[in-house]
């Protein structure tokens, strides 16, 4: 039985562009992953999903044959029959329909990245073991765009510039500690902050990090 404490995570990738696709292989196995499978197209990676049933996915929205949604449509696909695979899209598109409907399960598990802001190794690989663990890494631009969307419909018309700060931060994936620490606040206004957008956007609280940020993203797209 693997053990994932101790044995390598075990990543999918898919990229088109071979370059790209030989450095990223490079960059995983060299801080300890093993990549069962780089593909370059839709179809061979919704085979390596399904057959290799890596740890964590690490993939490229717009793939051959069409170069449109194939990455994403394989990855979708994929979780469908494994709920909650770790994915972790990598794109040089900020593009909010492919944003909403990687969250839309609500399991967890996902990343979404811009390739151009991508600036040091160790970014890339803590976003890799994070969403292989579970968890949520947003990059703020596409953070900002599902924002943006929010309140051109109003959803997020009611929060203060502050508490537009804080829920930038949560759906980073931040923890109030950390958000503490960004915004020079004290721990306590962070916590009144936090319950005034969970009760302005009518959404429940979670004492779990990643199900707080996933249910502002998922009220977001709506």
């Amino acid at each position: 039985m693997r053990d994932p404490l101790r044995d390598p995570l075990r990543v999918v990738l898919a990229e088109d562009l071979f370059l790209l696709r030989d450095g990223l292989i490079r960059t995983l196995q060299d801080h300890g992953c093993e990549v069962v499978a780089a593909v370059d197209n839709g179809p061979a990676l919704l085979r390596a999903l399904r057959e290799r049933e890596p740890d964590v996915a690490v993939v490229d929205i717009r793939l051959p044959p069409g170069f449109t949604d194939e990455g994403l449509r394989a990855a979708l696909e994929a979780r469908r029959s494994r709920p909650a695979l770790p994915v972790l899209v990598l794109s040089q598109y900020v593009d909010q329909l492919y944003a909403q409907e990687l969250l839309a399960d609500g399991d967890g598990a996902i990343g979404y990245l811009l390739k151009d802001r991508v600036t040091h190794t160790d970014q890339f690989v803590d976003a890799v073991r994070t969403v292989a663990g579970g968890g949520t890494v947003m990059d703020p631009q596409v953070i900002a765009k599902l924002l943006a969307r929010g309140d051109a419909r109003g959803t997020t018309a009611e929060l203060t510039p502050r508490e537009h700060e804080v829920l930038r931060l949560m759906a980073e994936g931040r923890s109030n500690a950390a958000i503490t620490h960004t915004l020079h606040i004290g721990e306590s206004a962070v916590a009144k902050h936090t319950a005034s957008i969970f009760a302005k956007l009518r959404i429940e609280a979670s004492a779990d990090d990643n199900r707080r940020v996933l249910a502002v993203l998922a009220y977001l797209k709506r």
